[in-house]
C-alpha cells in the first residue's frame, strides 16, 4: 500500500476545505483529498451568497444579533461575533483572487434573506455563488505549487495513534489504497442531506467525515440539528433543486394552491421569517390542504429583473416547463445542511489531538439551534482560515510526519449481505418519515431500532468500494441523529418535537454532546 507525506491533509475541496488549505500552502505542504471532482461539494450548489455587513445602515452587532435570534438560544456569542468581523475582509479577500460578485455601481450588490433585519448578502452572477467562488478559490488552490489536489480520492477512515489524529486510509480509483500521514488533518468534508430522502445535497453528501470523525473518537454535537430548506422545486419523479431563499428576498409570495398568502398569518416577518418557521408552516399547509406542495408566486415580479437575478432558477424551472413569469413555482422543504458536527473551537480544533474541521462537517456554536440563511459560507471562509493557522502552529512545532505501525483486525462476517442499495433507499425514507421536520418519540425509537437491524448485516462487513463505505458511513449518522433527536425532549429551532413542542430553557438550553464509548456505543460527553 502506498505510503504519503503531507505537512497538512485537507479533507474536502468545498468552501472551507479550499480556503483552509490556501491559507496552510502559505508556509507548508497541502494535500487534499476529496471523494469526487474538485468543483463538487455543496459549496458549488449554493444560490444565495454570502452575509457580509457592507451598507452603512447596516452593523456588525445587527448582524451578530440577527445570527443569534435565530439560533434560538444555543449560539455561541464569540464564534458569532468572530465569523460577522471578519466577513468583509473575507469578502475583500475573494475578490482580490478574482471572484466576481454581483455590484451596484461600482458597490457591491447585496440582498436580503430570511431573518435578516437588513440586506447585507452578497452574491455573484445572479445566483451561482458558490459555484463562483468554488471556481475562484480553486484557481487560487492550484497555482500554489505547495498545494496537491487528488480528486476521486475517498477518504475511508482517519488515522489516529495514541489518541492523535496521523492522516487518513484513502482509495482512489486509479491507485488504489493510500495510506496518508500529516502532522495535522482539516476535515472539511461536507454534511449529510443524503440521509434524507428529500434533499437539496448533490449524491456525495453522505456524511463520510461526521462518520469518520466519530469512528476516531471526536466528540459530535447537536447532531439532531438538520435544517430543512423551505422551498426546493417540486416536480414529481425528479430531484429536489433548490430555490433561493434570495427569491422570496426580492419579493417573491408563499401561497397555497388557492392563491392564498398563508405565512402572514404565521410570522410577523412573513416569507423572510427564519427558515425553521417557514419549514413548518409549509408542512401545516400542505397538511391542511392535503397537498404535495405550495407555490412560491413571482409573477408581481419584474420579469426582466427576476431572469437577470435569477438565471440559474429560471433556467432550471423552464427545463420542467415552468415559465416563472407567468406560473407558480411549485415548492416543498427538503433536508439542506447540518447544523450539528464534530464539536470545535474558535481555531477548529477537535477533541482528537492534531484534527480540525471546519465548514458544513463542525460545529462552532456559530448556527446555534438554526442557521441563518447565507452564514454558512461565511463559516467556512473564516474558520477555514482561523483552522489553517492554527495547525501550521502545530506543524512548526512537531518533527516531518512520517509513518507509524498501524494493525486492523476484523473477523469476516457469516451474516447475509443485505442489498446496499435497498438499505440506502429505506433509509432515507425512514429518516424524512421519522426524522424530518416533525419527530416524536415513539418514531425517533423505531428509527433507532430499524437501523440496528440494517446494522447487523451491514457494519460487520468489509466492503472494497464507495458505496460499502457510504452505506455504513450513512447508517452510522443516521443513527447519531435519531439518538441526539430522542435525547432533546423538547423543540428548538430546526428540532421539532410533535410530544414536546415547546422549549425548556430551564433544562435545554445547551447542547447535546455525544461520544463513541467502544464498549457501550453511545453515550453523553463532557
Amino acid at each position: 500500500m502506498p505510503h504519503i507525506l503531507t505537512d497538512v491533509l485537507v479533507i474536502g475541496s468545498g468552501i472551507a476545505g479550499l480556503r483552509a488549505a490556501i491559507e496552510a500552502g502559505r508556509h507548508n505542504t497541502v494535500l487534499v483529498v476529496t471523494k469526487s471532482s474538485a468543483m463538487e461539494s455543496n459549496t458549488a450548489y449554493a444560490q444565495g451568497g454570502i452575509a457580509a455587513v457592507h451598507a452603512e445602515n447596516d452593523s456588525f452587532e445587527s448582524h451578530a444579533a440577527d445570527t443569534l435570534r435565530v439560533g434560538c438560544g444555543l449560539g455561541d456569542a464569540e464564534a458569532v461575533a468572530l465569523v460577522v468581523r471578519e466577513a468583509p475582509g473575507q469578502i475583500r479577500q475573494l475578490q482580490e483572487w478574482g471572484a466576481s460578485f454581483d455590484l451596484e455601481g461600482r458597490r457591491i450588490a447585496v440582498g436580503r434573506e430570511g431573518g435578516h433585519s437588513a440586506p447585507r448578502v452578497v452574491h455573484a452572477l445572479g445566483d451561482a455563488t458558490g459555484r463562483e467562488i468554488v471556481s475562484t478559490l480553486l484557481r487560487q488552490a492550484r497555482s500554489c505549487e505547495n498545494i496537491r489536489i487528488f480528486e476521486n480520492c475517498f477518504a475511508i477512515d482517519l488515522l489516529t495513534d495514541d489518541g492523535r489524529c496521523v492522516g487518513a486510509v484513502t482509495f482512489h480509483e486509479k491507485f488504489g489504497h493510500q495510506l496518508i500521514w500529516a502532522n495535522a488533518t482539516i476535515l472539511a468534508s461536507g454534511g449529510c442531506g443524503r440521509i434524507w430522502r428529500e434533499t437539496t445535497n448533490p449524491p456525495i453528501a453522505t456524511g463520510d467525515g461526521l462518520a469518520m470523525a466519530f469512528r476516531a473518537g471526536a466528540v459530535m454535537c447537536d447532531m439532531e440539528m438538520m435544517q430543512f430548506h423551505p422551498t426546493t422545486l417540486y416536480v414529481a419523479g425528479a430531484g429536489r433543486t433548490l430555490v433561493s431563499e434570495a427569491v422570496r428576498g426580492e419579493g417573491a409570495w408563499l401561497v397555497n394552491r388557492a392563491g392564498e398568502r398563508f405565512m402572514l398569518q404565521v410570522h410577523p416577518q412573513a416569507e423572510l421569517a427564519p427558515r425553521d418557521v417557514v419549514s413548518r408552516a409549509i408542512l401545516a399547509e400542505m397538511q391542511r390542504t392535503r397537498t404535495t406542495c405550495v407555490y412560491l408566486d413571482a409573477r408581481h415580479l419584474p420579469a426582466s429583473a427576476f431572469k437577470q437575478r435569477f438565471p440559474h432558477i429560471t433556467e432550471t424551472c423552464a427545463r420542467f416547463g415552468i415559465d416563472v413569469t407567468k406560473d407558480l413555482i411549485p415548492v416543498r422543504p427538503s433536508a439542506h445542511y447540518m447544523i450539528g458536527g464534530l464539536r470545535a473551537d474558535l481555531s477548529g480544533r477537535a477533541d482528537v489531538e492534531s484534527l480540525w474541521a471546519v465548514g458544513e462537517v463542525a460545529c462552532t456554536g456559530v448556527h446555534g439551534a438554526n442557521r441563518l440563511a447565507s452564514n454558512s459560507l461565511l463559516e467556512g471562509l473564516v474558520f477555514g482560515t482561523s483552522a489553517a493557522r492554527a495547525a501550521a502552529e502545530d506543524v512548526a512545532r512537531r518533527p516531518a510526519a512520517s509513518p507509524v505501525h498501524i494493525e486492523s483486525r476484523i473477523s469476516p462476517s457469516g451474516r447475509t449481505e443485505l442489498d446496499l442499495a435497498d438499505v440506502r433507499n429505506s433509509l432515507r425514507s425512514v429518516a424524512w418519515r421519522n426524522a424530518g421536520i416533525e419527530r416524536n418519540g415513539p418514531r425517533l425509537e423505531e428509527m433507532l431500532e430499524i437501523i440496528e437491524f440494517w446494522g447487523r448485516y451491514v457494519m460487520d462487513k468489509v466492503f472494497d468500494d464507495p458505496d460499502g463505505w457510504e452505506t455504513q458511513n450513512m447508517l452510522t449518522v443516521a443513527r447519531l441523529v435519531a439518538w441526539s433527536a430522542r435525547c432533546r425532549t423538547e423543540s428548538r429551532g430546526v428540532h421539532f418535537r410533535s410530544d414536546f413542542p415547546a422549549s425548556e430553557d430551564q433544562g435545554w438550553r445547551r447542547r447535546i454532546a455525544i461520544r463513541r464509548d467502544p464498549a457501550e456505543g453511545l453515550h453523553l460527553a463532557d
